[in-house]
């Protein structure tokens, strides 16, 4: 059951003190012939999740998905026997440093079979280093691949041994945003605005981020340098837009930086015709909170009501997980619930195919082996542009008024065209 310890003598370890049956280890042979036999086995399963900081509104559907997928953990058969999933989650607070250190707790403390995370490289990276370096099975989503696999200095040709990630990429959102751009009546002149982190640093790579696809489109990119997050000075980003005569705005942001960002623009008369933040504007308390200025803005979209994907544990349509959720939380759907689900999904097939639930290598072989369809579309690792890492579809689109309220709407699908459009981009 313990997580800790090299992944290739774990397994043989624990073989050998069952053989033994005495000696210093008997504590955790008894620990583990108690787990392989009870009535009720368990599968404990780390989460690791920003519940606080600036990126709490990746997390905000926690309580809702955690409780809404209980009675499905409660009983899943592995091997003709029924085991029950444990989740016990953390805050990461938004903070690198403090993902890792309870990702650590988890992995040596808690002892969990599995860790799970979700929600920016600033969580997802640490967690997996965390879960790299002890052996222990990782299953990682919310945020592009690159900075997950390049950001952990990943090797294509090597990849990782037990950590594993799902969604879509930058290749992906660049395509999905020179889709929405594409209108004879806007200038191909872009300001970016990349912050100085994981994403903003993947975003802005001139190599494999947004520079070099945007010029091969025809579009002139006006980069000013990484902002330090949490600036409350976006004065010469501002009036180097005005000056290149920016029609389109784009970039990777915590919302509290482009609300001040955005505040700003107004008050110095930059008057962008596209503005298509990454992170930021896929939350509706965002958007709401900046009033009329929130309707016209543009994001990607990785998940919405209209995907035409349902549940593999509960059977749910997206549109009938988004109403779920609406219903108990009295709050707008958030891109996150469908993504923050379908960890759960992954985490179930996996215990049902694993071939020995107490073998950390049999976990991970388990989950190297997915091939299943999930509310966010297929998760394949089979299938990938690295190793250890499989995509989901995106598209994107446009924050309008729809019966009176802010709707993220689909204005464009060609990167993913299963997935329905809902409405046309408008200028702002």
């Amino acid at each position: 059951m313990s997580s800790n310890g090299n992944n290739d003598n774990r397994g043989s370890t624990r073989r050998s003190v069952l053989r033994a049956g005495l000696g210093l280890l008997a504590a955790p042979a008894i620990l583990h012939f108690t787990r392989a036999y009870a009535r009720t086995p368990t599968i404990k399963v780390g989460h690791v999740s920003p519940v606080t900081g600036p990126l709490a509104g990746f997390a905000e559907a926690n309580d809702y998905i955690l409780n809404s997928i209980r009675k499905s953990l409660s009983s899943v058969e592995n091997n003709g026997k029924a085991w029950t999933i444990e989740v016990i989650s953390k805050d990461s607070q938004s903070n690198p440093n403090r993902a890792a250190e309870v990702a650590a707790d988890l992995i040596l403390k808690d002892q969990v079979d599995i860790i799970v995370a979700a929600s920016t490289p600033d969580t997802v990276n640490p967690v997996s280093d965390q879960a790299e370096a002890n052996g222990t099975p990782c299953i990682t989503t919310d945020c592009p691949w690159q900075p997950y696999f390049f950001g952990r200095n990943g090797k294509p040709d090597q990849g990782f041994e037990s950590t594993y990630h799902f969604f879509w990429g930058l290749e992906d959102v660049i395509g999905a945003f020179l889709s929405l751009w594409d209108n004879p009546n806007v200038a191909k002149k872009v300001g970016g605005l990349f912050p100085n982190d994981a994403d903003g640093n993947a975003w802005g790579d001139a190599e494999r981020g947004f520079p070099k696809p945007l010029k091969e489109a025809g579009y002139a990119l006006t980069d000013p340098g990484r902002y330090q997050p949490m600036s409350d000075d976006f004065s010469s980003q501002i009036s180097a837009f005005k000056a290149a005569g920016a029609e389109i705005v784009t970039g990777n942001m915590i919302p509290p930086d482009f609300g001040t960002f955005w505040s700003q623009a107004g008050q110095q008369g930059l008057k962008p015709r596209i503005v298509t933040i990454g992170k930021a504007l896929l939350f509706p308390s965002v958007v709401a909170s900046l009033g009329d200025r929130g309707i016209g803005l543009s994001s990607e979209i990785w998940w919405s009501p209209n995907h035409p994907f349902a549940s593999s544990l509960t059977g749910e349509s997206s549109q009938q997980l988004a109403e779920g959720y609406v219903k108990a939380s009295n709050r707008p759907w958030t891109q996150p619930i469908g993504f923050k689900h379908a960890l759960f999904e992954v985490v179930a097939d996996v215990v049902r195919r694993a071939a020995d639930l107490g073998e950390p290598a049999s976990i991970i072989e388990a989950i190297r082996k997915t091939n299943m369809k999930t509310i966010v579309g297929p998760v394949d690792w089979s299938k990938g542009p690295v190793k250890n890492v499989t995509k989901t579809p995106l598209v994107a689109g446009q924050w309008q008024r729809v019966n009176g309220r802010a709707e993220l709407v689909i204005t464009t699908n060609k990167t993913a065209p299963e997935i329905p459009v809902g409405g046309e981009l408008k200028l702002l």
